[in-house]
């Protein structure tokens, strides 16, 4: 299999053109280019969703504020959406970064972000050589 990011948005586009104009099946564009079909799949949805922009290299993480994770989660629970509804209503990276908010939730642990900009460590209390 490729490894993560062996191709840039433009040439993925060009797979995926090659795939739509029938140069293969799924199965067939996959084994030639060292790809899983699922990832040919991932790509097609990206694309359809986001555009261009669905398939380029990103380079940061999205953020998501707590109110998006707490609304995406209570409608996952109400039944009435699938985890793939939700993922593209809520434009959400991945089905894995939603379920992460359902185990928080359900665990009861806060949405909130990490202060952002604090100190990693606390200053300790100062000691004396006789301690």
């Amino acid at each position: 299999m490729a490894k993560k990011n062996e191709y840039s948005g433009a040439e993925k586009l060009a797979i995926l053109e090659e795939l739509k104009t029938g140069g293969g099946t799924l199965v067939e564009v996959a084994h030639k280019y060292n790809l899983h079909k699922k990832t040919l799949r991932a790509w097609r949805h990206q694309y359809e969703l986001y555009g261009m922009e669905g398939l380029e290299i990103r380079i940061k993480n999205n953020r998501y504020s707590p109110e998006l994770k707490l609304q995406a989660v209570q409608d996952y629970l109400s039944g009435k959406y699938s985890q793939y509804e939700l993922i593209d209503t809520y434009k959400i990276a991945s089905r894995t970064q939603l379920r992460s908010w359902i185990a928080k939730y359900n665990s009861h642990s806060s949405f909130k972000s990490v202060n952002e900009g604090a100190s990693a460590m606390t200053k300790g209390r100062s000691t004396t050589w006789q301690e």
